[in-house]
């Protein structure tokens, strides 16, 4: 059929590897044979037409055939006793240290990375020294530790790693509203939020992971380490000699983790290199430009590879993605928001051009109980009487979408997986896949659960609200998991459900919190899972296993760490008070309790609306459905200009500002430049074998490096070891001292004023709270 790759038959039919081609014009595709051999059906930026092939056995994508096996040995063995035992392991240990840490400041968290090196060697030890008996039947030993067992692993110990969302929904309600609820709330709760955006997996698969233009660059990184780990081969990187990849990781993995110390511990000056500011501590001005901490980072230097990667790894997202995010970040940020504050726009002057919290009137930090009744409700006289809220200074998704990819989710609505044009899809289309009845018990199951819980249980939740936060989740997930399975950046939904249920049910602080998650955080693990899939797709993991561990690890994930929060705030004295003794200070509850304040108590209707401070701000929904037009309907005029490679990750380069600054955007974009533009059009050959390995070299050495530190020379002594010498020494004193740390701003109350802006009573209008 029409939609199908080219199938050759004979050698001389056969189409060349234009990576080999001598001659400039065989080189020259034409653009249906593209479309058929990449599955793409819109103008894909990631296709490389100078390094793609015409062989249907090799993926058309260089980043693919660098990181990825084409080939699969469907007698490996995959759900092994000894993979069950190992990942359920793992999804008991590691989740439960994350959520442990995660209410403390300094905190560490054991990535994706972590666990992925860790379960090589525990499955290797367990292949060799477990006997080789068999019980009920199943082997205890079925042979050699394989690279789909690890896999299968990888994906138990880290699809609930990070601390589940809603667990701060609990925190916050015990901390801020005095409401604790038993257990069986708590798990309905985290079981459906965390579980319910997986019952799309079953629709999304077919627009998300089948076809071949959805490369889902963050997971090349991973492929490559497991290929290297388990000397795996590869289509895409010729006979090009050098060292291996194995010990071109060791290398890397060894000189990266050494690093980390120096900017991590002994030296963290070169982390946070705002040399600018050393000459100058507390010039304000200097600080604004060139600070880290609440400046705009202009100094742009550091040597502190977390810090470069702290928005995904450079050597992974496309060099046009990080073009658009660079681009979207040096107008939003250094251009447009050094306009409007040092025009004292939002009065802006008299606060820090970059902070995490909001002020009052009189530069302070905002104090929400002088807006609270005693029953935690909102008092509009309260809000009055004391201050409007003060900020330091998504819907292009949906437009985009529909201009660019409507063809491809229309003609993907049509194609089963076996008529999908690429080596792997086909590969994977000889395992058994998951039922849909599966994906829809699930969906059926954890809606009965989110349904119980904001019923029985006081939330002030509405059941139409529930599902309109559900109706949003669904209708962005394939939109936005379209963009990241190209761009590599996931765009939030986190201000758009803030606005709609900040504005429909106002005074509702815990209904805000619950909108939001199931509006939100739905989407992001039905990412979270598809991702997944995709990783097994890239493997050859068969469908079915794939579905199961990553269930049964989600919900032992979830299980366990709300035994150990219900565990800390029984048995840890003051915990999330401000002045906890060992650091348990809670910082996430913090944000996320101040923000149901902030929008499910105030509401945006005393912020967003007519007459209100950040007024102007709701046009930029329109002119975010608007833009992407703009660029469409050029690059329809001119389809080779520059202009195919605008997205909308553009808007969305300074989604991570605050905490993120200039420090995590500038170095990641030139790092970016370097490997992903000029060694991969100069030196192809050498990015094809070692640009990823290198990535996952970096990342890991870090990453235990940073495990490392903290448990060795900050956790013990509760973080007194070094405290009167290498703590205090100037390399370690010099970025964290001065106007930028203090976030001293430009401007300041003159002797006897008492508000920034006097003028803002007089405009203020009681809105009636329902």
């Amino acid at each position: 059929m029409a939609d199908q790759a080219p199938q050759y038959s004979t050698a001389e039919e056969r189409a060349f590897d234009v990576e080999k081609a001598e001659s400039p014009e065989e080189k020259v595709l034409d653009d249906l044979a593209i479309a058929e051999l990449a599955g793409a059906q819109f103008d894909d930026p990631n296709l490389d037409k100078e390094n793609i092939v015409a062989f249907d056995d090799e993926s058309p994508y260089p980043e693919v055939r660098s990181a990825v096996a084409n080939t699969d040995d469907p007698t490996m063995p995959v759900t092994t006793l000894r993979t069950w035992v190992i990942g359920i392991a793992w999804a008991i240990l590691i989740p439960g240290l994350n959520q442990f840490f995660f209410f403390r400041f300094p905190s560490v968290s054991i990535g994706g990375i972590v666990a992925q090196l860790l379960s090589f060697p525990v499955g290797r030890a367990a292949a060799a020294w477990l006997p080789n008996w068999h019980i009920f039947g199943i082997a205890i030993n079925p042979g050699p530790f394989t690279v789909k067992e690890h896999v299968l692993i990888t994906i138990m110990a880290t699809v609930g790693a990070g601390s589940a969302y809603a667990t701060d929904i609990i925190a916050v309600q015990r901390v801020y509203y005095n409401q604790i609820y038993n257990f069986s709330y708590q798990w309905f709760v985290v079981m459906s939020t965390q579980l319910i955006g997986f019952s799309i997996g079953g629709v999304a698969r077919r627009f998300l992971v089948s076809p071949p233009s959805m490369i889902w660059p963050a997971n090349l990184v991973n492929c490559a380490l497991f290929n290297t780990l388990h000397s795996q081969q590869y289509a895409g990187i010729g006979t090009r000699g050098g060292i291996s990849r194995e010990r071109f990781f060791v290398y890397g993995f060894l000189a990266s983790f050494v690093w980390y110390f120096f900017p991590g511990y002994l030296f963290q000056a070169l982390s946070y290199f705002s040399w600018v500011t050393w000459i100058a501590p507390e010039n304000t001005k200097i600080a604004g430009l060139f600070g880290y901490v609440h400046g705009m980072g202009m100094s742009v230097i550091t040597f502190d590879w977390s810090q470069i990667a702290y928005i995904g790894s450079p050597l992974a997202t496309p060099w046009w993605a990080e073009a658009n995010i660079f681009a979207g970040f040096v107008f939003f940020f250094w251009f447009l928001t050094p306009v409007l504050h040092y025009t004292n726009t939002w009065f802006g002057e008299f606060m820090p051009i970059s902070s995490r919290t909001s002020y009052d009137n009189e530069m302070k930090s905002y104090n929400v109980t002088r807006i609270l009744t005693a029953d935690s409700t909102f008092d509009i006289e309260a809000y009055h009487q004391y201050s409007p809220l003060f900020l330091s200074i998504i819907t292009a998704t949906l437009m985009h979408a529909f201009l660019y990819f409507r063809k491809q989710i229309w003609v993907q609505a049509r194609r089963s997986l076996h008529e999908q044009p690429d080596i792997h899809a086909r590969l994977m289309s000889k395992y058994e896949q998951v039922p849909e009845w599966w994906y829809l018990t699930i969906f059926l199951s954890m809606f009965t659960l989110g349904i119980i819980s904001i019923e029985v249980w006081p939330t002030e939740m509405p059941v139409w609200a529930f599902v309109l936060a559900l109706l949003i989740s669904f209708t962005y997930v394939i939109p936005i998991g379209m963009i990241q399975a190209i761009t590599n950046q996931q765009v939030g939904l986190n201000v758009i459900t803030e606005l709609i249920i900040g504005y429909a049910l106002p005074g509702r602080p815990i209904a805000m919190m619950m909108f939001k998650t199931w509006g939100y955080i739905t989407m992001a693990q039905a990412l979270t899972f598809t991702s997944d899939f995709k990783l097994g797709h890239y493997m050859k993991v068969p469908p079915k296993p794939m579905f199961w561990s990553q269930v049964v690890a989600t919900v032992i994930a979830g299980t366990v760490q709300l035994g150990v929060q219900a565990w800390m705030f029984t048995n840890i004295p003051n915990m999330c008070d401000p002045h906890q003794k060992d650091g348990f200070i809670c910082p996430s509850t913090e944000v996320f309790g101040t923000a149901s304040i902030i929008w499910g108590v105030i509401g945006p209707a005393l912020q967003f609306s007519k007459g209100q401070t950040y007024y102007p701000l709701v046009f930029f929904f329109l002119i975010g459905a608007v833009a992407p037009v703009i660029p469409w309907l050029i690059s329809k005029r001119y389809p080779n200009s520059i202009f195919k490679y605008i997205k909308p990750v553009i808007f969305n380069g300074t989604g991570l500002i605050p905490p993120a600054t200039a420090i995590n955007y500038v170095p990641w974009a030139g790092v970016g430049f370097i490997f992903q533009y000029v060694i991969r059009r100069r030196h192809f050959s050498w990015w094809t074998k070692y640009n990823y390995v290198l990535s996952a070299a970096l990342d890991s050495g870090v990453a235990v490096s940073i495990l490392v530190i903290f448990f060795c020379l900050q956790f013990p002594q509760n973080g007194s070891i070094g405290s009167t010498n290498i703590a205090t020494w100037w390399g370690n004193t010099v970025p964290f001292v001065g106007a930028d740390n203090d976030g001293t701003p430009v401007r300041s109350l003159a002797p006897g004023e008492r508000s920034i802006a006097p003028e803002i009573s007089s405009i203020l209008h009681t809105i009636e709270v329902t």
